[in-house]
């Protein structure tokens, strides 16, 4: 398994869910864990997923959701779960 986290960070507008987790079907990513919040007006979510079945290099895949984000208003990042945790270790 190879697993990434997905952040999803910006104004809170109709579809952002809905249009990220197709891109994510569409390219074979399997969405292992998903939280959300929404926080007066501003809307956060953070995802683990699965990308070993993916067709797409992990850096292309960053591209096409960074593109993704800002057709819809949000900041996209992806990084794999190991650099994710050692940048935010204590």
């Amino acid at each position: 398994m190879k697993k990434t986290i997905i952040t999803v960070v910006g104004e809170d507008t109709v579809g952002i869910i809905a249009k990220v987790c197709t891109y994510l079907a569409e390219n074979n990513i399997n969405i292992l864990n998903i939280s959300q919040t929404i926080v007066d007006g501003y809307f956060n979510m953070m995802m683990i997923t699965d990308t070993s079945m993916a067709s797409k290099k992990l850096s292309v895949i960053a591209e096409e959701l960074d593109a993704v984000g800002k057709e819809i208003g949000v900041v996209i990042r992806v990084q794999l779960e190991d650099i994710f945790t050692k940048m935010h270790r204590i």
